[in-house]
């Protein structure tokens, strides 16, 4: 489909063409650079959050899993509005959102405000990653063209997580925790006027059908689990509020096995799971955003409250972190080209789960050499896997079908960052030891729990890219193909399948 006539498409020529698509990515790479540091940019402002609205270690869990719960819910849904109502409209709407929630952030007068404006932010920022990549797609309509512009696009994201953390760092340190909340807004409103002005307008022939009960189900079931597992601690968990949590969630699940499976277009299409390879790649995509958040949150406050460092000092010692993520992520793509997924796969969780294990015995006058080597294999195991987790997903699907595997791909790395923050949280907060010595010794277990993640990559790696797994997935692909899906659910979020994260 060329630009001329994709639907809702504005026709360019010539020269202003060329310079016209490449001006819409660096304003959709803009717009998502700005969710990209917000997503490690806050974790540095949590101990001054803590000290500032006296917030206990369950606030601080809800104020980082709340974005990850809320953008892991409403993926697939913004996609779909996007089809429906207009990508350009929906980006739009997402950028505003965004802005109003980091400007209501910055004003949060107690920690439940906060809590709540994450939540605005969140749904702003399910409507500006998805809906990108789609405004990318059509513009791009040359596949060599579309391939470097998603890789430029990836690469800011991966840039801007990475900066996050030492901008964080400066920002608390020269204007406090609220400005790492205030900075979205001048860029968001930047790209607001900048979309406005410049990104064309598409939307798809025939929109997907909004399906009400799956959205609600998925709702239901990921915030039972997470909520139940950040107030498990302080509840108890005999507690009849955290039973009737766990008691939903598995409702939940229920509810969606039975209705998801009698729907003509559901939100999420059952038959995928029949694949071996995107079981599989979709629970790595939960255990390695589990292990990377619960990784930058124990941490964080382990640098800020247990050594003393400022946010400053503390973002600069994440580095090798970042560093090693990039340094993997691209010898990642190589190897997948090379030698297929199980490598990368099994690699990057012997990495993350080494990594890990290492911060097993930290105490509070760990060596830097020993925390810096830790932190850079760390960073290497998430680095490696991130690559080949979409192309496991969709192995063996049909290509109509691919966008929407890696949709559900990026929605479980949504949620799996979220059950990080809840568990490796609630394990710290489950002795009472918020801080000091107690925080010490309760995280022992938590970065065992966060090495478990990495085993659980590397042995998932091997069973999802087996002979066994492949043959698997060709027979589920051939059933898919025999009897297709509507057209509108394959071109669903057809490009999310490069999500980088």
């Amino acid at each position: 489909m060329s630009a001329s006539n994709a639907p809702g498409l504005t026709a360019l020529t010539g020269a202003s063409r060329s310079v016209n698509r490449w001006l819409v990515l660096a304003i959709c790479c803009l717009s998502v650079g700005v969710t990209g540091i917000n997503l490690s940019i806050v974790n540095v402002a949590l101990p001054s959050i803590s000290r500032d609205l006296r917030a206990s270690v369950d606030s601080l869990q809800w104020t980082v899993s709340t974005y990850s719960l809320v953008m892991a819910c409403l993926l697939l849904l913004s996609g779909s509005m996007a089809d429906r109502f207009g990508r350009k409209r929906i980006f739009q709407l997402g950028l505003a959102l965004f802005s109003l929630g980091s400007l209501l952030c910055g004003l949060a007068p107690g920690v439940g405000w906060l809590i709540a404006f994450v939540g605005v932010q969140a749904v702003g920022g399910s409507m500006l990653n998805p809906v990108a990549m789609s405004i990318i797609v059509g513009v791009f309509t040359d596949r060599g063209e579309r391939a470097r512009a998603i890789g430029v696009w990836g690469s800011v994201i991966g840039i801007t997580i990475a900066a996050g953390p030492v901008l964080g760092g400066l920002l608390v340190d020269g204007f406090g925790w609220r400005a790492v909340f205030w900075i979205s807004v001048p860029i968001g409103i930047a790209a607001l006027v900048l979309t406005q002005r410049f990104v064309p307008e598409s939307k798809a022939a025939r929109a997907r059908a909004f399906d009400l009960p799956g959205q609600v189900l998925i709702i239901v079931l990921f915030a039972s689990i997470i909520a139940a597992t950040i107030e498990g601690p302080r509840l108890g968990w005999a507690d009849p509020w955290i039973i009737g949590l766990f008691v939903l969630a598995l409702l939940g699940l229920i509810g969606m096995l039975i209705v998801e499976s009698r729907r003509s277009e559901p939100l999420i299409d059952l038959r995928f799971f029949r694949s071996p390879p995107f079981s599989g790649a979709n629970v790595i995509s939960v255990v390695m955003s589990a292990g990377l958040g619960g990784f930058l949150f124990l941490n964080t406050l382990y640098l800020q409250d247990i050594r003393h460092l400022s946010p400053l000092h503390a973002g600069l010692m994440i580095i090798p972190m970042a560093m090693g993520q990039a340094v993997a992520a691209n010898l990642s793509g190589r190897l997948l080209t090379s030698q297929g997924a199980r490598l990368p796969l099994t690699l990057g969780g012997a990495l993350l789960a080494i990594g890990a294990f290492l911060l097993v015995p930290l105490t509070a006058h760990t060596e830097s050499v020993h925390l810096l080597t830790a932190y850079a294999i760390f960073g290497l195991g998430a680095g490696m896997i991130s690559p080949p987790i979409t192309n496991t997903a969709v192995s063996g699907l049909p290509p109509d079908q691919v966008g929407v595997a890696g949709a559900l791909a990026a929605s479980a790395r949504q949620f799996g960052s979220g059950i990080g923050v809840a568990v490796t949280g609630s394990i710290v907060a489950g002795t009472g030891a918020g801080t000091g010595a107690g925080f010490v010794n309760s995280s022992h277990a938590a970065w065992a729990v966060l090495g478990g993640c990495g085993l659980a990559a590397l042995a998932l790696g091997v069973i999802s890219t087996s002979s066994w797994a492949k043959a698997a997935a060709a027979r589920n692909g051939q059933r898919l193909a025999t009897a297709p899906i509507p057209e509108s659910q394959g071109r669903l979020l057809a490009s999310r399948s490069g999500d980088p994260d």
